[in-house]
């Protein structure tokens, strides 16, 4: 692909050959000048902004589908509803409340600053640097960029080289949308990214692997800019005895084969009792044939793999354990059955990493107590998922473990609820977005406390030297928190 770079909207590192030249600081330079300037601050500008994507999301919808079916095989409908609807309603979500979040914020003050004014403000960082995944190429850059933009920040994109064919109308249509003295996008792979880690950002969300994310980090470090990490690991899945095994099989296979089960937040393997394994593999043999029939590789609702190389390491996996339903794959197709393994070994390299692909381990243990324990032996996860007809059961899970995000009964249909925050914990990521989410963490939160100029007998109360009736005053004074916010 060839970038354009009509008036810097793109940059592309790849078809830059001199050597010496650092291909982005021009672009950058132009961003930071435009903030400096409070161009993005007011809340009009930022609404034009967020009324831009609005309008490149419908306008462009036919484009973005074909994008997506090109790099994931993905249907029109799982375009829609896994990507293109959730990002328009993210925008329609910041378009009502812009100016609610962009309120200054009272807060509670005590009898030394009453007659002050106490908020908190939130402003923009400044220059933003959002770096997004192949998996869901569209849903995981825009859904970030509208909280960017909402909060009033200038942004430089940085979508996946892998999902080529989204990449291209991201960097080619989309900044036609925006102001391009405040946002720009940036194209290559791990040699130019590490280029561009190299400057100053005043912000970094990136989604993708833990070991890509320790290297972000790394970089953030040296200029102390804060990050966010959207990032993975293995999301385990609770099956207890007492359930219905055709309706925990319907669920299971729906969210770990979706997309390809190229998800973050799909479950990554079942533990459950050897009993329970007897009647989960046929009923999930059955959910996988209703789903996608007997010939799966047939079926418009089943997305590929993304490239060769990750079709390679999937295959791969296909050897541990035993296979109990599916195993098929096609080369030339990049595609991999809906398969389900058994008798797999906690040392199998299946068990040691996130699997990214149609392929669901079976692990049998004898009791939930050891199931927690087997899942808190291990880096906290970003999703975690139980099955039970048991609130009891379901809520001990909950009780007993950390996980980013948790599902009882349930797949990851948290993420279309826009009341709740996305984000993992310790390896799985830190910091969080969604919603007003997204407003938040691309906001400094400034705390504000504005007092008169006169009225200096009042602070002649905590002047030295300290009497003792001043010191009596004062910590009285302190603590007399008050809940007015006035």
């Amino acid at each position: 692909m060839s970038g354009t770079e009509g008036k810097g909207m793109v940059k592309d590192s790849r078809s830059q050959p001199t050597l010496g030249m650092d291909p982005f600081e021009d672009t950058l330079q132009r961003l930071r000048e435009a903030f400096r300037s409070g161009r993005t601050q007011p809340a009009e500008f930022r609404a034009a902004q967020l009324k831009g994507l609005g309008r490149f999301l419908q306008e462009h919808k036919q484009l973005l589908q074909e994008a997506l079916a090109q790099d994931l095989h993905k249907s029109a409908f799982q375009a829609d509803v896994s990507e293109l609807i959730l990002c328009q309603k993210e925008v329609d979500l910041a378009l009502r409340n812009l100016h609610a979040w962009m309120k200054d914020q009272p807060v509670a003050k005590n009898l030394l600053t009453q007659l002050s004014s106490a908020f908190i403000r939130k402003e923009p960082f400044g220059l933003v640097l959002i770096l997004s995944p192949w998996n869901y190429p569209v849903n995981l850059t825009l859904l970030p960029l509208v909280g960017a933009l909402a909060a009033g920040n200038c942004v430089v994109l940085k979508p996946s080289e892998i999902s080529r064919g989204t990449e291209k109308v991201l960097a080619e249509v989309l900044p036609q949308y925006l102001d391009q003295s405040c946002f720009a996008v940036m194209l290559g792979g791990p040699e130019e990214t590490g280029q561009l880690l190299k400057h100053k950002f005043d912000y970094i969300l990136f989604t993708g692997s833990p070991r890509v994310g320790k290297i972000v980090m790394a970089a953030a470090a040296k200029h102390l800019t804060p990050v966010t990490l959207e990032l993975g690991g293995k999301n385990p899945c609770y099956v207890d005895d007492n359930c219905d095994a055709q309706i925990v099989a319907n669920r299971v296979a729906f969210f770990r084969y979706f997309n390809a089960g190229q998800t973050c937040v799909a479950p990554d393997y079942v533990l459950c009792s050897p009993d329970m394994q007897e009647r989960l593999v046929p009923a999930l043999q059955s959910a996988i044939a209703r789903f996608y029939g007997e010939d799966p590789r047939a079926s418009p609702d089943l997305g590929r793999i993304i490239n060769e190389k990750h079709f390679q390491r999937l295959r791969g996996l296909l050897g541990c354990g035993r296979v109990a339903i599916g195993g098929q794959s096609e080369e030339s197709d990049r595609y991999i059955a809906p398969t389900v393994l058994v008798d797999v070994q906690e040392t199998e390299p299946v068990m040691q990493e996130e699997i990214f692909g149609p392929i669901l381990p079976i692990v049998t243990v004898r009791s939930l107590d050891e199931a927690i324990d087997f899942i808190n032996r291990r880096e906290k996860p970003l999703a975690l998922y139980a099955f039970s007809n048991s609130s009891q059961v379901v809520n001990q899970a909950l009780a007993r473990t950390s996980s980013g995000n948790f599902g009882g009964n349930e797949g990851f249909m948290y993420l279309t609820l826009w009341s709740m925050p996305f984000g993992g914990v310790g390896h799985s990521g830190m910091g969080r977005y969604h919603g007003k989410f997204s407003f938040d963490t691309f906001s400094n939160h400034r705390a504000c406390l504005l007092s008169h100029a006169g009225l200096e007998k009042l602070n002649e109360l905590h002047y030295p030297p300290y009497t003792a009736v001043k010191k009596k005053l004062m910590s009285w004074a302190l603590g007399s928190q008050s809940c007015t916010l006035l």
